[in-house]
């Protein structure tokens, strides 16, 4: 839920949650705000600040304290969605929490997962509360805003009438996903079965076994997602979306000559890149031309973009309404407040390493199901 912690806007926005000119008596010195008489404690804001927070060199005191403004509030806004989702019944069962946390446990082995929640300074009851939480809220977000949306046929005709010009499609695109395996050791490296060579000779080995796994049949996505060494497309099956054939050109010649020798649904041979080893998958050609209202991917494209902005309005205004039959009170954006912003709330909390455990707050992506283009900006 931490999707607004580089808002420009922090200050407002959680000056907003209840600090006024006049400053309140915090309930204790580590209490940073409270909620319905629930506090929200210091500790709370710094672990979620280390677990996002990942650049090697630290912020200025004023620019930790914006980025712990907006986790305050999001908190705060997990803890308005929480209460709601108890007095629903919607808790997350033990299950479900066990089910989630062995899913994001699994790519590690057990010394590398511990290390990473040290590293963290976070523990598994920690880790399992987090998703506990995000799983409660999800269910609540289900029946109460996700369920009661629809987009209607009229609404998508209407959608792709007022941004035409962007469905006409200048050059080829080419969906493409890939499966690379690296002559070196990468610490990064975060596919589901923590495999990653560390030779040339051994990856020249993974290389070929994994092609000849893929011409007997093995699907490409689960193949990428347990074996491919690319830290950032691994865990969505190698994906890497749509291509234009102008932006192959800028690329590996290689790599261009492989994308269009293949058909949809065609796999290449091994591709040598730059201390790598590549298998490229052509998931689907888009010709030049208009696309047009007729095509099942157009209409998809626009009904999840359309879903999606109504999901987030009614989301809003939900929090919204909760906040308004709440007493919030934000204790740290009263200190700031009352500082003139001279004086650092709070000494910066030392960041996490880049490649650490994701946390719940920012769960991992998912592998989800390809997709064409979006909606362009502006269609609603």
């Amino acid at each position: 839920m931490l999707k607004r912690i580089l808002v420009s806007v922090a200050l407002v926005a959680a000056a907003g949650a209840g600090a006024a000119c006049q400053r309140s008596a915090a309930p204790g010195p580590d209490v940073w705000a409270t909620v319905n008489g629930h506090p929200i404690l210091r500790q709370d804001v710094d672990r979620y600040y280390r677990s996002q927070f990942s650049q090697q060199k630290p912020p200025s005191s004023q620019e930790a304290d914006i980025l712990k403004l907006n986790i305050l509030d999001e908190l705060i806004d997990n803890e308005l969605l929480l209460e709601q989702a108890r007095k629903l019944g919607l808790e997350a069962t033990e299950s479900e929490v066990e089910q989630k946390f062995a899913q994001l446990r699994e790519p590690y082995s057990d010394a590398d997962f511990q290390r990473q929640l040290t590293e963290r300074g976070i523990t598994v009851d920690d880790l399992k509360n987090d998703l506990r939480e995000r799983i409660t809220i999800q269910r609540l977000m289900d029946r109460e805003i996700n369920s009661k949306v629809s987009v209607s046929e009229p609404e998508i005709a209407a959608a792709y009438e007022r941004n035409r010009a962007a469905y006409n499609v200048a050059e080829p695109q080419y969906h493409v996903a890939q499966i690379v395996v690296t002559t070196q050791a990468n610490p990064k490296v975060r596919n589901r079965k923590n495999d990653d060579a560390t030779s040339p000779q051994q990856a020249l080995t993974k290389i070929h076994l994994l092609l000849a796994k893929l011409r007997a049949g093995a699907d490409f996505t689960q193949l990428a997602m347990d074996y491919s060494e690319d830290p950032v497309t691994a865990t969505t099956g190698g994906d890497l979306g749509f291509i234009s054939e102008s932006s192959l050109d800028q690329g590996n010649p290689a790599l261009k000559r492989a994308v269009l020798a293949l058909k949809p649904g065609q796999i290449s041979g091994i591709i040598p890149v730059k201390g790598s080893y590549r298998i490229i998958k052509l998931i689907a050609r888009i010709s030049p031309g208009e696309r047009k209202l007729s095509d099942p991917q157009v209409q998809q494209s626009i009904r999840e973009a359309l879903r999606d902005r109504k999901e987030r309005l009614l989301h809003a205004a939900y929090l919204a309404q909760l906040r308004n039959q709440a007493h919030v009170t934000n204790y740290l954006a009263e200190s700031i407040l009352a500082s003139d912003g001279n004086v650092a709330s709070q000494e910066p909390v030392q960041a996490a390493a880049p490649g650490a455990v994701p946390s719940p707050a920012s769960p991992p992506p998912s592998a989800a199901p390809s997709k064409p283009p979006s909606v362009p900006p502006g269609t609603n």
